[in-house]
């Protein structure tokens, strides 16, 4: 059964994703929009398309690309400095608004989909409904809340990428002056490097 095209476009909306942020590798920050294949939630089964994910927070960047699941029936929440050492940050830049599927409220029930796929731990549904997305609509990607946080994210398809600058800032994740409180948000504490 296809997506009703009539709740498609009532859940549809211009979005201007200037700002929200993007952890990468330092490797990749020559190509701070650059997309990529993945096992994620929206990510492509067959790797048909490529997607890039952004937070508008920085706590919720950090959640939902550094810490997940990894301290799930764990006491301590500890990172080494070295993994952040290894991360760089990018800001957003929209050339052009978005048209992105709301999925924060009640547009999978909406669409008669499950909530599974925003809301599940397995990622499974997610990709299901995500490919089915892109065949069926030119949308440009979807709007979501953070399992782990509740705070907003984006996932913008390959075929959106010309809507966002490539030349956006972007920044070492441990020179951000908001690194700290993001953390302590997160509840996580930074381990530093021996002999510092």
């Amino acid at each position: 059964m296809k997506l009703n095209a009539d709740t498609l476009s009532a859940l549809t909306l211009p979005f201007d994703a200037t700002g929200y942020l993007r952890i990468i590798w330092d490797d990749y920050r020559a190509t701070p929009t650059g997309m990529g294949d993945g096992k994620t939630r929206f990510a492509s089964p067959d790797d048909s398309f490529k997607l890039l994910y952004a937070a508008r927070d920085l706590a919720t960047a950090i959640a939902e690309t550094i810490v997940r699941d990894r301290f799930e029936r764990r006491r301590k929440r500890q990172l080494m400095e070295e993994e952040l050492d290894q991360r760089a940050i990018a800001s957003l830049v929209c050339t052009t608004k978005l048209r992105l599927l709301d999925l924060r409220g009640s547009g999978t029930n909406r669409l008669g989909v499950s909530t599974d796929v925003v809301r599940g731990k397995s990622q499974r549904p997610g990709r299901s409904f995500s490919a089915r997305l892109y065949r069926e609509s030119s949308l440009d990607g979807i709007i979501y809340a953070s399992r782990i946080t509740n705070d907003d994210c984006v996932a913008v398809y390959d075929r959106a990428a010309a809507k966002l600058d490539p030349n956006c800032p972007v920044a070492d994740l441990c020179a951000l002056a908001d690194l700290v409180p993001a953390l302590d948000a997160l509840d996580v504490e930074v381990i530093a490097r021996a002999g510092r």
